[in-house]
């Protein structure tokens, strides 16, 4: 009976041990993510309605956002200026303010477009 607890109890001391430990690893950088800093060109892409073309305007200053992955809420991490169109869905911005990154989020009155690295 002792050896079999002895078997239980080092079987289960095993797998609690093999479980991974759950970290906070969103909140840390990764490496292999882009970050863009300021003086950075960015593309800012939209879906192409009108209502974005009407409302964004060369010399903009636009509020970048982030998405908290925890509390889904946005939060303001930056601004960049919107320079030119290019093409029909996106128009090239310079960073003013903060660090973006890809994926973030830039808004004005009813219009979002998405932060994409310039080429």
């Amino acid at each position: 009976m002792k050896n079999l607890f002895k078997i239980i109890m080092l079987l289960t001391l095993s797998v609690m041990l093999a479980i991974p430990v759950v970290s906070q690893a969103a909140d840390k950088k990764v490496k292999s993510e882009v970050v863009m800093k300021m003086g950075g060109k960015v593309h800012l892409f939209h879906s192409g309605n009108v209502a974005a073309q009407k409302e964004i305007a060369i010399n903009d200053v636009l509020p970048v956002y982030r998405i908290i992955a925890k509390t889904h809420q946005e939060k303001e991490i930056g601004s960049v200026k919107v320079l030119s169109f290019i093409g029909e869905h996106y128009f090239e911005a310079e960073i003013i303010k903060g660090e973006i990154k890809v994926g973030d989020i830039v808004k004005k009155d009813a219009s979002s477009l998405l932060v994409q690295p310039a080429k």
